[in-house]
């Protein structure tokens, strides 16, 4: 009763409250944020012996959760807070980014990593300067697309079961979410390269 207490007097402040730092929505992304070391700690750690990778897959999957509720709650409760269009995308890259580290010379490659990565940082920078000239760009279909393959492969390499079925399944889900990275990166620059043109305009 306490916990839905919370829940619905979090919802009903942040209906009236839209710019209230600690809404539901936030304490969602933090808590997510809060995930992410107990998640490298399962990673890297040798804690509960050959149990650690599915307690790392549960805590992935949770932060993955709310990473799809938060963003829920605040657009349905007009509970969007410019703390939250901060920290919502910081954390789902500090958490997709600290997995693909840790899979370094276990499954993947670190010339993968460093694409995937790097076309994230890319991507943050052109927010910014999008930012500055006072353009918001929407998510896309393929950035969405990227996002589903990259959790699925992360949890897929985590798990590593020892079928030959699940070995092709990891290759296919890793050079999936590769193209994807790619493509995703070449749609925002191709749909969005008036920000650049009006960014060199303005200097």
């Amino acid at each position: 009763m306490l916990v839905y207490s919370s829940f619905y007097q979090d919802i009903k402040s942040g209906m009236y409250k839209h710019d209230s730092h600690m809404n539901l929505p936030n304490k969602l992304t933090l808590f997510r944020v809060c995930l992410i070391p107990f998640f490298v700690l399962f990673m890297l750690a040798d804690i509960c012996g050959t149990n650690d990778k599915y307690i790392a897959v549960a805590i992935f999957i949770i932060a993955s959760l709310t990473d799809m509720l938060d963003g829920q709650i605040a657009r349905k409760y007009n509970m969007v807070t410019n703390f939250g269009k901060f920290m919502d995308p910081l954390a789902d890259k500090l958490l997709v980014c600290s997995a693909l580290i840790c899979l370094i010379d276990q499954k993947l490659q670190a010339w993968i990593v460093i694409v995937i990565i790097s076309r994230e940082l890319i991507i943050s920078g052109f927010r910014i300067v999008a930012a500055d000239n006072g353009i918001v760009i929407a998510a896309s279909w393929w950035g969405k697309y990227k996002t589903t393959a990259q959790m699925i492969m992360i949890i897929i390499l985590i798990l590593d079961w020892n079928y030959r079925w699940f070995g092709i399944l990891e290759y296919v889900f890793i050079y999936l979410s590769l193209v994807l990275t790619v493509i995703s990166l070449i749609d925002y620059l191709v749909k969005n390269k008036s920000v650049f043109i009006e960014g060199s305009m303005s200097k």
